[in-house]
């Protein structure tokens, strides 16, 4: 049975002055009444509440069968549902989408004066086929199965809710479409979107006689009433239009909520009815045999004054008929209405607040989609009504006990209510200390204080949340005091209550560093490093994974580090890095968001990097995380490394790791080549951080990771000129196979290192470099004489000594300079020839 509320969805009523008696009739546009008598039509013009004032008055060239109206420029497409006489005999049946084809009823399409090329646009799309098997325990007339009010509703995109923007008729995109029809006991709503679902059921309580669909209701008329029903086309076009409806951000009451009566008013002689913008037409007759003598009502009387109706008493046929105008009433005020009807049903904590909370809310969502039926005005007042139904249902799914308590979420967000507001409308009063809190709020709290939120709430709000908490879910409580909307909680309220979980045996590493986070917002030193020492380093790092932040939070869209992760970075930052790449490895903070992080934590903006973050890349090599791109891990290693170096800029902390401990443990990191210690040797560096900073280069450099290509064009700022920067870019070309271009560098400006160069890197294939390249090179310098004679010429004799055990004599005689001196050559020439019979 449909629960019947008694509510005022109709206000006042006028009649309309009309010549004929109405046989068919209709609204138009936004102000227009049609009413149809034989041949004759005459139209009215309907504004608010004013008495409707004949309009005009036209002739057809037939008697008016069918009445209807369509705006100009668009092509309304109607259909009939014709009822024949029933075959008892066969079952009910119900066929959706295409399965109707297989009722066995044929339909074809047939065109009377349309051009030949817009034929092609009309097609038959069978949507629904249902056949109804009669009571036939009873005898029954033809007219108690008989269907009618077959009607098509369309609802259109109307974007968001709080938009502006204005859809013209041009502009309309179909959203949804509704399917009714009924029959003298019962009504059928149809969902007509991706497929052909059955909505709703409207059982009456007597025989209809006539139903007239709308957005926002179902009208229907017997004999003697008007009654008023709930439909749900709004929430099932919300659904289509907006795809965060039933998620924690948005919520909607279900299709599948049953339907209500929100009136049956008294109404005698009801023959037809329909509706147009805020109007319900009726058309009422009293059967002329049963009040034969009656005399025109001084309502209908008053009504007609000063029209050009002839004064003469009406025949008595038509004595009993009038047409009436009834008003809907505003959205808002029937909201108000059922708002206040509410209200009967809190106390009880029943389901039948949520109900009439959700039609009211359906009520203005419906008028909201509608909104070119808005007058100037009515939207704002229609969106502070949405946002006001959304709280009152935040606040029964919040305190009632229903199995969709997290509903509780979505309303309280769409509501536009802070956090504060929401707990302020909570009934906080306890007597025995013993109170309940429901689900929904809970729900609603915990997920709030996750979502940092931008709101601070306020000491004495954050005691009652802790102590909600610690009475609903305890072991929520660790978690909800980092939220960054509770920074003004009294440490030693927080403290209390910890300790209360601890005794109670939910003691863990989460609560004592939640205790330790307290401890240092009360200034107790004493007591955080008391905290911090219970547990191990690697405990300590799993608290902060299961809750990030204690370290790092989020207020306006900005990473903001905690007061934690300031001590940490002073007192313990190897901690504090292998905390933040805990976090980063279990997905709770990205790669981007990291950065920023120490960035921020160390002060430091725009391209400036801390040696903390510094110390997390290389923490991230020696982790091998999966999700790290390697190769811009890389360019930001070396390219802070290159200009620290370039700028002899020490780091400004002290550096977690060595380039010793990084080559021990980081398999990207490679041996130095032995070469390079000659090299650098040559120059006298003390700075410890240079030398750590550009062996860790180096180290890169040599792993088997690195991207050699890639970091050339950025090696400009290290200049040639230091041995630092030779050795530099001597080894990125060495990895690039540049090696004759990287013996003539050492010769010039490192001779004694060239040796070990060729010795480490021209081996098999690049064995022949040693003849090829560097002997003759090698000869070449010492004939020009100066200062690194010496040099050169002990570089000689190594090559020499090199070239005779690799060369075959003829070979090695080819390879010497012919105006060498024969003295010098004649040791290797001798040994060359001897190496055979040695061997």
């Amino acid at each position: 049975m449909v629960q019947l509320y008694n509510l005022h969805p109709f206000g006042s009523q006028q009649v309309v002055p009309c010549k004929l008696q109405p046989e068919r009739f209709c609204g138009g546009g936004r102000d227009t009444l049609f009413v149809a008598a034989g041949c004759k039509v005459e139209a009215f013009t309907v504004v608010g509440q004013e008495l409707c004032q004949p309009r005009c008055v036209f002739s057809t060239l037939g008697r008016v069968l069918r009445l209807a109206y369509s705006e100009a420029g668009i092509s309304n497409e109607t259909s009939q549902l014709e009822s024949d006489d029933f075959v008892i005999c066969q079952k009910p049946m119900e066929l959706l989408g295409e399965k109707s084809k297989q009722s066995g009823i044929s339909v074809t399409l047939e065109s009377t004066g349309l051009a030949d090329e817009k034929i092609k646009y009309f097609h038959v799309r069978h949507l629904l086929y249902r056949r109804f098997a009669p009571d036939i325990s009873c005898c029954l007339l033809s007219d108690d199965v008989r269907l009618h009010s077959l009607q098509l509703l369309p609802i259109y995109q109307t974007g968001s809710l709080t938009s502006d923007r204005k859809n013209s008729s041009q502009e309309k995109v179909l959203l949804s479409l509704f399917c009714f029809f009924s029959l003298p006991h019962v009504g059928y709503l149809y969902m007509i979107v991706k497929s052909v679902e059955l909505m709703s059921v409207y059982q009456y309580p007597e025989k209809s006689q006539q139903a007239v669909l709308t957005p926002q209701f179902l009208h229907v008329i017997t004999s003697n009433n008007l009654q008023c029903y709930t439909v749900r086309c709004s929430a099932a076009a919300a659904r289509e239009e907006d795809p965060y409806v039933d998620t924690t951000l948005k919520a909607c009451p279900p299709i599948s909520m049953d339907v209500c009566a929100l009136r049956i008013q008294l109404f005698i002689g009801l023959k037809a009815i329909c509706h147009f913008k805020n109007h319900v037409v009726l058309l009422t007759k009293a059967d002329p045999e049963t009040v034969p003598e009656r005399r025109e009502s001084p309502k209908r009387f008053l009504s007609r004054k000063g029209t050009s109706v002839n004064p003469k008493t009406p025949p008595v046929a038509e004595a009993g008929w009038n047409l009436y105008i009834v008003n809907t009433v505003s959205p808002v005020q029937l909201y108000k209405e059922m708002v206040d009807y509410s209200n009967a049903y809190k106390t009880a904590k029943t389901q039948s607040c949520i109900h009439l909370l959700s039609e009211a809310h359906l009520l203005v969502r419906a008028a909201l989609m509608d909104a070119s039926q808005l007058e100037p005005g009515e939207k704002a007042e229609l969106l502070e009504a949405f946002k006001e139904s959304c709280g009152y249902l935040g606040d029964c799914y919040s305190r009632l006990e229903t199995p969709h308590s997290h509903l509780a979420l979505p309303y309280y967000k769409m509501s536009g209510l802070s956090m504060a507001e929401v707990l302020d409308r909570v009934d906080w009063a306890v007597e025995d200390g013993s109170q309940k809190y429901e689900r929904g709020l809970i729900f609603y709290i915990n997920h709030s204080l996750y979502e940092n939120l931008d709101e601070e709430l306020s000491e004495e709000l954050s005691a009652k949340v802790v102590q909600m908490i610690y009475a609903a879910e305890p072991k929520q409580l660790p978690h909800i005091l980092c939220s960054p909307s509770m920074k003004n909680i009294d440490p030693l309220t927080a403290i209390k209550y910890l300790r209360k979980l601890e005794t109670s045996g939910f003691s863990s590493v989460l609560v004592t560093l939640a205790k330790a986070a307290m401890a240092l917002k009360m200034g107790d030193l004493d007591m955080h490093r008391d905290e911090m020492k219970s547990h191990s380093e690697m405990k300590l790092v799993c608290g902060f994974i299961l809750e990030p932040r204690l370290l790092i939070q989020q207020r306006k869209g900005q990473i903001v580090p905690t007061e934690f992760a300031v001590h940490l970075k002073e007192t313990q930052p190897g901690l504090l890095v292998a905390s933040v790449l805990a976090l980063q490895k279990n997905n709770k903070i990205g790669i981007e968001e990291a950065d920023s992080f120490f960035k921020v934590l160390c002060g430091k903006d725009g391209d400036t990097i801390p040696q903390l973050l510094v110390d997390f890349w290389e923490a991230q090599l020696v982790a091998c995380l999966p999700d790290v791109v390697l190769q811009e891990l890389f360019f930001k290693l070396t390219s802070q490394y290159i200009w620290r170096l370039s700028k002899r800029q020490p780091p400004d902390t002290t550096p977690l790791r060595t380039s010793e401990d990084l080559i021990n443990t980081c398999s990207h990191y490679g041996l130095i080549n032995p070469w390079v210690n000659v090299l650098i040797s040559s120059e006298s560096l003390v700075d410890k951080n240079y030398m750590e900073d550009l062996s860790k280069l180096q180290s890169l450099i040599c792993g088997p990771s690195f991207d050699i290509a890639s970091i050339v064009p950025f090696l400009e700022p290290l200049s040639e000129d230091t041995v630092a920067g030779l050795s530099v870019h001597v080894l990125c070309h060495t990895r690039l196979k540049e090696y004759e271009q990287c013996i003539d560098r050492l010769l010039e400006r490192c001779p004694e290192a060239v040796i070990p160069y060729a010795n480490h890197e021209l081996k098999e294939e690049n064995r022949t470099l040693w003849w090829k390249k560097l002997l003759p090179e090698l000869c070449q310098r010492i004939k020009c004489g100066g200062e690194k004679y010496q040099l050169y010429l002990s570089s000689l004799k190594e090559t020499l000594s090199v070239v005779a055990v690799e060369l075959e004599l003829r070979d090695f005689l080819n390879v010497l300079p012919e105006d060498g001196t024969a003295a010098f050559f004649l040791p290797y020439l001798l040994y060359c020839s001897r190496k055979k019979s040695l061997t």
